[in-house]
């Protein structure tokens, strides 16, 4: 019952660590990554709003 257990948890570890590869971003020709612009509000030191704009791409 061990043996099974420890076999079952490595195949289980295998499975995981070859699936995460594919997880990832698909980069070749034409690949046009999903990119917004992030609004971030802060106050600077005399109690301002400033606004900046931040691009995030994924």
């Amino acid at each position: 019952m061990r043996k099974f257990i420890i076999s079952a948890a490595i195949a289980a570890v295998a499975a995981i660590s070859f699936a995460a590869p594919s997880q990832a971003g698909y980069y070749s020709y034409g690949y046009k990554p999903h990119c917004f612009i992030k609004k971030v509000k802060s106050y600077d030191y005399y109690g301002n709003v400033v606004i900046k704009k931040i691009k995030v791409c994924k």
